[in-house]
């Protein structure tokens, strides 16, 4: 199949004046003040937010950090006048698979840093070369240097639909691959579902079913050895209860504030890499402070933190609506990685009901983040989830 979009080169890149802004802006913070929370009882612990901000202002180098992005090729494409922007490494070894990798909230591209260079090249990284991947990386519509959005009902539905576009007529493979943790599960069940017939296999580390309700999934569906996953939901409900009533609300009040205050949108952003990984309350076991102030700035000074809030309000406004009534929902082989810590999880039995289910690994470790948090171990559940599905 040939190309018809046409993408652009593209180098990751912000502004002096903007890295200028955001630093002072940081330094200017007005603190509200705290006490009684050296827990993190009630939200972000003032001391170690005033830490972290000490480090962003003055320690942290965004030009390091572009530089070790710039490494890969990155591009842009406009696709239904929506900015599309996405890494693509090309695979070696005998018969490279197409593989679109899709990030969450909080999440960026970035997060898939870790995973990019093994997959394309296993035979560098201990692997066997039969195993690589053309891997494509985009930032979801609104976020990073996918920006500005100025188009409304971006759904995971139109998501998936940009990915298939970008895949086919944009990089011209007649099929691919796809995982996803977070949205990323979701817009992956969502290709696995409604565009079957592009995808190889569909790979996920939020266990995520289209038109599947987990609080409607019974207790009794979940099997002797899964019982822990029913006490991790019971733990990290309210975890993601704040972000959920705002996001899927009125995302546009709380975006004034974070568009005026670095901090404000960074202690936001921590606040869930802390609780939402498995870092047992140490959230810089997990996340390096680099990491953890790259991922702020991308959404601070590219004012993804403004639109990206919007796919909860555009997604969850209106009922799933299915493309067939075939069983299983999701046609494509699927795969599930399921970490420990991760905050929302489904019972194999109601998975295998409703997908054509090739592989199901429980992790030794990891929570939400699973591409940032446990590399290795996702590369080679990728690896060998795709291994028998491969086409010549």
């Amino acid at each position: 199949m040939g190309s018809h979009l046409a993408s652009e080169p593209f180098t990751v890149h912000i502004a002096d004046d903007a890295i200028a802004d955001l630093r002072a802006r940081v330094r200017a913070t007005r603190w509200p003040g705290d006490f009684g929370n050296e827990a993190w009882t009630y939200g972000v612990e003032q001391s170690w937010l005033q830490d972290m901000a000490g480090y962003w202002a003055e320690e942290w180098d965004w030009p390091t950090q572009a530089a070790a992005m710039n490494r890969f090729e990155h591009f842009r494409v406009e696709i239904h006048g929506i900015p599309i922007h996405y890494v693509l490494k090309r695979g070696r070894g005998p018969a490279p698979m197409p593989l679109i990798l899709t990030h969450g909230w909080p999440w960026t591209f970035w997060d898939f840093k870790d995973l990019i260079e093994p997959l394309a090249d296993p035979g560098a990284h201990g692997g066997d070369p039969a195993d690589g991947f053309d891997v494509v990386v985009p930032s979801l519509p609104g976020f990073g240097f996918s920006t500005p959005l100025s188009t409304t009902d971006v759904d995971v539905r139109r998501v998936a639909e940009l990915w298939v576009s970008l895949m086919t007529d944009g990089l011209g493979y007649e099929s691919f691959g796809a995982h996803g943790g977070d949205w990323g599960s979701i817009v992956t069940a969502q290709l696995g579902h409604a565009h079957g017939e592009h995808l190889t296999g569909v790979h996920m580390s939020l266990p995520v079913l289209p038109g599947v309700n987990r609080r409607d999934v019974p207790r009794s569906a979940y099997g002797a050895d899964e019982q822990w996953m029913i006490d991790r939901m019971a733990e990290a409900g309210p975890l993601i209860k704040s972000h959920l009533a705002v996001h899927t609300t009125d995302p546009q009040t709380l975006a004034y504030a974070m568009a005026d205050s670095p901090v404000g949108t960074a202690a936001w952003i921590w606040e869930r890499r802390r609780n939402w990984s498995d870092c047992e309350g140490d959230v810089e076991s997990v996340f390096d402070r680099d990491h953890l102030c790259t991922t702020a700035a991308l959404y601070w000074a590219t004012g993804a933190m403004v639109s990206s809030l919007r796919l909860y309000f555009e997604h969850f406004k209106r009922p799933f609506s299915p493309v067939h009534d075939r069983r299983p929902t999701i046609e494509a082989p699927a795969g599930y990685a399921i970490f420990p810590k991760e905050l929302v999880l489904l019972p194999r039995s109601v998975v295998e009901e409703h997908t054509d289910l090739q592989r199901w690994t429980v992790m030794a470790a990891g929570g939400h983040f699973a591409a940032p948090e446990q590399p290795a171990p996702l590369v080679a559940e990728l690896r060998e989830f795709f291994r028998p599905l491969r086409r010549a």
